[in-house]
């Protein structure tokens, strides 16, 4: 920006009156501190509104140690002081000169905070990694939720697993990642997991901060990619989902696109085959059209998400049980799908579609 675009910002300024200025882009700390002074305003850039509302929105210790870092990162390069006038002199004999300024203090208090949250958000990341691990032992797949902030995932999520989580029209009203159990068609079981949602141009020391949050997307089987298909601009927002699932690591992750919010297109808008090509472009993603409000189009979601899961695949099989065992019956009943059952006098012969894992238990049994 130019002197005249500032003084007719100014202008502006003080004819609504406002007290606050706030920029769609990133500022540097010269730009902001020199804004401040011809304004006479608070100046606001992209990253710190964005890391403001983060902060309204954290619950869990997780979540705000998420975002202290993130605002300690931002906040360390623009920290300003009066130099030698607000020194302080260090004490004992023999001690000349100005001593530690404020701004130094300051910035050696930060970066010592700086390194205790990195070293509490390691240990976060470590649990997170053990518990994935002692989920690996039992051959649960899991299913991670992703898309742009308020494209209905948290509605979505609700509606497949009653989970009650907020679901709100707001951005990024879901800050902390909620993990809850699935049961398919198939009777497999999953868990899947809700995130936070994307935006453009995230702010590169917001995925550094929630490195250990978007390692859940990383380690999923399946990915929902979540879009709002009502929205105006949804191929742009599909797009900024797909670059930052880039950036993270995670685009080799198989994708299932989940159209939601058809309930409130225009009718005469049900062209789901166009709409998808127009989201995905050339890519050779499947999608679903789906309302997580009114639950339109969530049975076809679940058999598409059995079909495409490719951890623990559903097999075909005979077991040949006695009559006494009970357990392994209702075992059958409970995680698979029985297809025909014979009574012989001291055995009983049983046909049925279970989880692969499954199988292999039963069969080292036998």
């Amino acid at each position: 920006m130019g002197p005249g675009k500032v003084e007719e910002i100014a202008t502006a300024v003080k004819s609504l009156p406002a007290d606050t200025v706030i920029f769609d882009h990133d500022l540097t700390p010269t730009q902001q501190r020199n804004l401040e002074k011809a304004l006479d305003a608070k100046i606001l850039d992209r990253t710190q509104l964005i890391l403001d509302i983060f902060a309204s929105r954290a619950r869990t210790r997780e979540g705000r140690l998420q975002v202290e870092l993130a605002q300690l990162n931002y906040l360390l390069p623009r920290l300003t002081g009066r130099g030698v006038e607000m020194s302080r002199l260090g004490g004992g004999i023999g001690t000349r000169g100005p001593g530690e300024t404020q701004l130094e203090t300051d910035r050696r208090r930060i970066a010592k905070r700086i390194k205790k949250l990195e070293d509490e958000l390691e240990g976060v990341r470590a649990g997170r990694a053990l518990h994935r691990r002692r989920r690996s032992a039992v051959p649960l797949a899991t299913l991670a939720l992703a898309g742009y902030t308020n494209a209905g995932k948290s509605t979505l999520f609700n509606r497949l697993t009653q989970a009650g989580v907020l679901a709100d029209a707001r951005m990024f009203a879901t800050l902390d990642p909620t993990v809850r159990p699935l049961v398919l068609p198939s009777r497999r079981r999953v868990l899947i997991s809700d995130t936070v949602g994307f935006i453009r141009n995230l702010p590169i020391t917001l995925v550094k901060a929630f490195r250990a949050t978007l390692e859940e997307v990383k380690e999923a089987a399946l990915l929902l990619h979540v879009v709002d298909v009502s929205a105006s601009h949804a191929a742009e927002h599909a797009a900024h989902v797909y670059k930052v699932l880039a950036e993270i690591g995670a685009a080799e992750i198989p994708q299932l696109l989940v159209m939601n919010k058809i309930d409130r297109l225009p009718s005469g808008e049900g062209d789901f085959e166009a709409l998808r090509r127009r989201l995905v472009g050339g890519e050779a993603i499947e999608a679903v059209p789906v309302s997580g409000l009114t639950g339109a189009g969530i049975d076809v979601l679940l058999e598409r998400i059995d079909r495409l899961l490719p951890l623990d695949p559903i097999v075909r099989t005979t077991l040949r049980l006695r009559l006494g065992d009970g357990a392994t019956l209702a075992l059958l009943h409970e995680l698979g799908r029985v297809v025909e059952t014979h009574y012989e006098a001291d055995a009983c012969e049983v046909e049925a579609e279970i989880p692969e894992s499954l199988c292999r238990r039963l069969q080292a049994r036998e």
